[in-house]
């Protein structure tokens, strides 16, 4: 429960909310009372917003509860200092440099105490009888030279409000009292005083930055700082981490180690050298189950070596833990589609393609992946392809297709249809199965379905002179006359011979009065083709 708590105060002061944060830490401090961890980021919480004697209690219980501890003193400095305790915040960061002598927060927050001690009391010795005691800094042209001349402060100088605010404080210092929340006064401050100030940033999940006097690693030079409500140190480091448990840091040093192992697999991985891959991401998982990432790059090698089962096993693994940890939807899918190859390479000798396609389908519902629909498709066509195999004999086909003919003698054309589609998928290569069932199709007035029959015909046979003559009267039918025509033209270039085809194109002709007058140039057009395509075919068109 302390856990939960202290996490909600870190997620609190990463997002600015400084009050809640302290909420959050009280709760935690009630349930723990002796961690001295919570005291710590309570005291960095009053810190930011400016409850400085509330910051100094906690560090000072912080001290108490952990005096070997370097952070407690430099929640103690940074109190002090946000007091203009100078003295007591340099004796606090040279305590804490006598537990951790290399810390550079502690180095740093001694620096600014230092420097801020030795400014106050050379302006002490200056202007003794001046009542605001920074009142110096904002008098004459030099203030505007200064924040003309700091890279941190020129900007503000294009900005109204800010001008306004310092025209104020020049006119009356103790108006600095009234601007003090402004993050940019506070740094306009810095920069006249020579003192380096830093405001709280957000840090890691499980951690709080230094806050007042304290000097975190660095920033980018150019980052603004994100709060007004403390002083703001524009030295080039990032922020320190967080305060954390032991446990909590353990748990970061194993994710780190574990990080390293899965780069080592997957050099290994792409070297071909996958025992040794194995080896490192088995490593990986053992040190950091939080990962799922670990799991399928692992389930990936066993995948190349064909040990199927197991990388099944380890895409099961991945996809149960990975809705424990609320992974990734995208990482979820990952894992099926990873399970789907490995049945798909199971399936060729199984012939069972179904749980591949059941899984791929898993997949995009996690996330639609154009990779995994691919898979899906290639996974149903092999499936599809399977049953047409097994379901393939010639034998039942032509039986199928004889049926089919007796039920067209007697005009049952749909039950020859049944007949004839059963024949096709006995045997799909039977161009006479397609030729009759357009033909049933013509009767019923199924145009496009014949069509596409008679063409399927042709295609598997170009010389079978029936699929022509379904197709030029499919087209006729349809009023394609140029069309049909040009499909008894291609026909008879199969078999000039053809009684079909001619009686077909005879049927064109302008004597036999099937084509529409407005038409009738479409057979002389056509005529004068097939005298120099087909000249064996010129006497027919001639008589």
């Amino acid at each position: 429960m302390a856990d939960e708590a202290k996490a909600k105060g870190n997620a609190a002061f990463s997002s600015g909310d400084y009050t809640t944060a302290i909420k959050h830490f009280s709760d935690a401090i009630a349930l723990a009372p002796t961690n001295h961890v919570l005291y710590s980021n309570r005291s960095a919480a009053y810190a930011s917003l400016q409850k400085y004697d509330d910051a100094l209690n906690d560090a000072k219980k912080t001290v108490e509860l952990k005096p070997d501890w370097s952070k407690g003193y430099s929640r103690l400095g940074a109190a002090h200092l946000g007091l203009t305790q100078y003295k007591d915040a340099i004796v606090a960061y040279k305590k804490g440099l006598d537990f951790d002598p290399n810390n550079e927060a502690l180095k740093s927050g001694l620096a600014d105490a230092e420097s801020a001690a030795a400014a106050s009391s050379s302006r002490s010795r200056a202007a003794p009888q001046s009542p605001n005691p920074f009142a110096d800094s904002f008098a004459g042209p030099e203030m505007w030279a200064k924040l003309t001349a700091d890279p941190s402060t020129r900007p503000y100088l294009q900005q109204p409000d800010f001008v306004k605010m310092m025209q104020e404080i020049q006119k009356n210092p103790n108006n600095l009292n009234l601007y003090l929340k402004d993050q940019r006064v506070m740094q306009a401050l810095g920069a006249l005083l020579n003192v380096k100030f830093r405001a709280p940033n957000g840090g890691e999940d499980m951690d709080i930055p230094e806050t007042e006097g304290e000097s975190p690693p660095p920033p980018p030079p150019e980052k603004k700082p994100t709060s007004a409500n403390a002083p703001v140190e524009e030295r080039s480091r990032e922020p320190e981490p967080m305060d954390v448990s032991e446990e909590e840091r353990e748990a970061k040093e194993k994710k780190a180690q574990a990080l390293k192992e899965k780069e080592l697999g997957n050099a290994a991985y792409k070297k071909k050298d996958f025992e040794t891959a194995i080896a490192h991401y088995t490593k990986a998982i053992e040190l950091y189950d939080e990962d799922i990432s670990f799991i399928t790059n692992r389930a990936a090698v066993y995948l190349e070596m064909g040990k199927y089962e197991e990388c099944i096993k380890d895409c099961d693994k991945a996809v149960e833990r990975g809705r424990e940890l609320r992974s990734d939807y995208k990482m979820v899918a990952r894992a099926l589609t990873r399970k789907g190859s490995a049945l798909v390479k199971m399936a060729k000798t199984s012939k069972d393609y179904e749980p591949a396609i059941e899984t791929f389908q898993k997949a995009l519902t996690e996330h639609r992946n154009p990779d995994t629909l691919k898979k899906l498709n290639e996974a149903e066509k092999a499936k599809k392809d399977l049953e047409q195999q097994e379901y393939f004999d010639p034998k039942l086909a032509d039986e199928s297709r004889e049926k089919g003919n007796e039920y067209f003698k007697e005009q049952k054309y749909p039950d020859a249809i049944k007949h004839y589609t059963e024949a096709i998928k006995r045997n799909p290569k039977d161009h006479r199965a397609y030729s009759n069932r357009a033909a049933c199709y013509t009767k019923l007035g199924a145009m496009p379905e014949g069509l596409k029959d008679a063409e399927k015909c042709i295609e598997l046979d170009p010389a079978f002179a029936k699929g022509y003559t379904r197709k030029g009267a499919i087209q006729f039918f349809m009023k394609e006359y140029e069309k049909a025509l040009e499909t008894y033209q291609e026909g008879l270039k199969h078999d000039p011979q053809n009684q079909e085809l001619l009686d077909g194109i005879r049927r064109y002709a302008p004597g036999g009065n099937l084509l529409p007058l407005s038409n009738r140039s479409i057979w002389f057009k056509f005529k004068l083709n097939c005298l120099r395509s087909i000249p064996i075919f010129a006497d027919v068109l001639i008589k």
